[in-house]
Parts: C-alpha cells; sequence; structure tokens
C-alpha cells in the first residue's frame, strides 16, 4: 500500500524534537505514574503501564526514574495528583488539533493551550468537535533505508494491521493499539530498528495547508508540545513534502 510522507514526516520531526528537550523525562514519569494510578503497578497486568515504561526506555530514561514513577503512581511514594485532559480545536488553515494533557492544576493548562492556539490563529473547540476525526493506532516508523520486504514480512507475521511504503520511502507498520508492544518487539528480535515506536492517533481526512498555514501550524504545535502538562498533540494538518522541506 502506497502512502503520503506527510504523516510520517511530522510525526519524525516531533520525535525528533521530543529528544532534544530536557522536559521529556519528566513528561515520560507523569504518565508512567499515571499509568500505575490508574490500574496497578505491574506492567503484566497493566498494558497502559507497559507501553509508557516501553516509551521512556526507548528515550533512554534511567531505571531508577522508571521506577520511583511507578512508586508514586502506586501510592508507594508521595507524589502529585495528575488528571488527563484533553483539548480538542481548530488550528491554522482549519486543520483540526487535539491536545492530550496530563495536570495537577486545570486552570494553568487551560491557560496556556488556549494562548497557543489564539495567538498562531487557532481555536479551542467544544468536546467532541473534532475527536471522532481522530483513531488511536500503534505506529512503527522506518526509515528509507531499511529492507522493506523484511519489514513486512515480520511485521504481518507478528499481526500488524498493515505496512505503508511513502513517497520518501519511508515505512510505517500499523497495528491495533493493543497489538503494539507485540508488533514492536517482533521487529526488534528481526533486528529492525525503527526511528519512531509509538501509539498515537491518526485522522481519517487531512486538512492541506499553504505555506503561510504550514508555518504557522508548525509553530503552533511546537509551542503546544513544549508546554510542561501537555503529553500528546494530534493533528489532521497536511503539509507537502516541498513545503515542509522550504520550512
Amino acid at each position: 500500500m502506497a502512502g503520503h510522507s506527510k504523516w510520517a514526516n511530522i510525526q519524525h520531526r516531533k520525535g525528533a524534537q521530543d529528544k532534544k528537550r530536557s522536559k521529556l523525562f519528566t513528561k515520560l514519569a507523569r504518565e508512567i505514574t499515571v499509568s500505575a494510578k490508574e490500574s496497578g503497578g505491574d506492567p503484566a497486568a497493566n498494558p497502559r503501564l507497559r507501553l509508557a515504561i516501553d516509551k521512556a526506555k526507548a528515550q533512554s530514561m534511567p531505571k531508577d526514574n522508571i521506577e520511583r514513577a511507578v512508586k508514586r503512581g502506586s501510592g508507594e511514594l508521595e507524589g502529585a495528583n495528575y488528571e488527563a485532559i484533553t483539548y480538542e480545536g481548530y488550528g491554522p488553515g482549519g486543520a483540526a488539533v487535539m491536545v492530550e494533557c496530563l495536570t495537577d492544576n486545570r486552570n494553568r493548562t487551560v491557560s496556556e493551550v488556549r494562548h497557543a492556539f489564539s495567538k498562531y490563529g487557532g481555536n479551542l473547540g467544544a468536546d467532541g468537535s473534532v475527536a471522532y476525526l481522530f483513531s488511536e493506532v500503534g505506529l512503527i516508523s522506518f526509515d528509507s533505508n531499511v529492507d522493506e520486504d523484511r519489514v513486512m514480512e515480520a511485521a504481518i507475521d507478528a499481526g500488524a494491521e498493515d505496512v505503508v511504503t511513502n513517497d520518501d520511502g519511508s515505512i510505517d507498520v500499523l497495528t491495533d493499539p493493543a497489538e503494539f508492544t507485540t508488533v514492536h518487539e517482533a521487529l526488534m528480535a528481526a533486528n529492525l530498528q525503527p526511528e519512531l515506536a509509538e501509539v498515537t492517533k491518526r485522522s481519517s481526512v487531512t486538512a492541506e495547508l499553504n505555506e503561510k498555514e504550514a508555518a504557522s501550524m508548525i509553530n503552533m504545535l511546537e509551542v503546544l508540545e513544549d508546554l510542561d502538562d501537555v503529553q500528546e498533540v494530534s493533528s489532521n494538518a497536511e503539509i507537502s513534502a516541498e513545503i515542509l522541506a522550504a520550512l
């Protein structure tokens, strides 16, 4: 199946930015803590916690940091009480945007998120205004240097839903979120090292942006992603490879 490179490119850009962020370990620890609080501190019995720990390990988060985050969630250590909130809205060009947060101060978070939207010509919407456009999917991406046949064989054997070869030669393996860890581990066991591996949201429709809109959208996404309380930002913005390269 052929696919457009823009989705993978935007995800790869975000992944590269995440790695540069000094705040990354704090965000990862917060997700681990909330996951452990929600369904217990045993990763074998808590898929969300297992995924959060896998993501932390992929970013070389120290083992001690991971263990402390689990203990804060399971009540063995004291910690802040975080709640999950998702904000929905529209960015430049009418592109749909979802912002998933973990916060201990709802008023602070909504103020910061609203400011980021308004600064770049977007606006927050009501609950449900864009959520229906998105579905959760496991994404495991490889660059164009990886052998497509090897990826496809290993992914399908492990239970992946689809393997997409993009216009730029990169390869995306798509999975059911529940099967993400199984497929990811199978690919790693086959000595196939992905550039990006995460459970994320993908939209059923896209909004194509011109260069001016794309510049504003990328700035808005970067500001949102840099907020302490923001864990994940999803958008259905479609930016051509030419515009992305120019920006």
